[in-house]
């Protein structure tokens, strides 16, 4: 083998090995790039569920609410003030719940006297702003008017 035919061999393989470098570097680039998009895939689901669990607790603290403005409306009569507390129940820590009765009518049936309640129930936890603030308002109406 002559040195000149050794020569262009050697320069066609350091040109081949500068090209491989070349590809692992884009390589490591594309894996890493799809690596954050599959990390940033899975907070986004892990945020969304989040939410929606914090959703469902709100629902549940209005509801509880209801049920304790239609506690309050048992003896009849004229509304009651708003009243605000925190349930009790370890899952629904953080949530206030506001309840108000925003309307009382008096119906009379004969010898019978009937009233007619309706209830708002809000529920909310954290700050109005923040990622994971959720609130639900339930209105309901009551009655205590006799069944025929």
């Amino acid at each position: 083998m002559s040195s000149s035919s050794l020569l262009n061999r050697r320069s066609v393989g350091a040109r081949q090995g500068g090209f491989s470098l070349v590809m692992v570097i884009f390589l490591i680039i594309v894996l890493a790039a799809l690596g954050a998009f599959a990390v940033r895939v899975a907070l986004s689901q892990y945020e969304t569920t989040n939410l929606e669990l914090l959703e469902a607790r709100a629902q549940a603290a209005a509801e509880s609410g209801i049920q304790y403005g239609s506690y309050e409306l048992r003896g009849g009569g004229a509304c009651f003030r708003p009243a605000s507390f925190q349930p009790g129940a370890a899952a629904l820590s953080g949530y206030v719940v506001t309840v108000t009765c925003l309307n009382a009518s008096r119906h009379v049936f004969g010898p019978n006297v009937a009233w007619a309640y309706t209830l708002q129930s809000a529920a909310a936890h954290g700050t109005y702003g923040a990622p994971d603030y959720v609130q639900r308002t339930i209105r309901q109406t009551f009655t205590n008017a006799p069944f025929p």
